[in-house]
């Protein structure tokens, strides 16, 4: 795992086509913009977990 430090208005790029950026910090929380491709699936990790569950869920069933 990379970790890096970044203060506020300050981002990093993957890829050439995303972008985050620290957009606000505020006691132990920190929001992140993401500029990505409208083709590139940006989730909060439950939110991809859940996903990924529902998928298997999906896949199970048809098998």
């Amino acid at each position: 795992m990379l970790v890096l430090s970044r203060k506020k208005n300050e981002s990093i790029v993957i890829n050439d086509n995303i972008t985050i950026v620290v957009v606000e910090i505020r006691g132990d929380k920190v929001r992140l913009g993401v500029e990505a491709p409208k083709e590139v699936p940006v989730h909060r990790r439950e939110v991809y977990d859940a996903i990924q569950q529902g998928t298997k869920s999906i896949s199970e069933k048809s098998s």
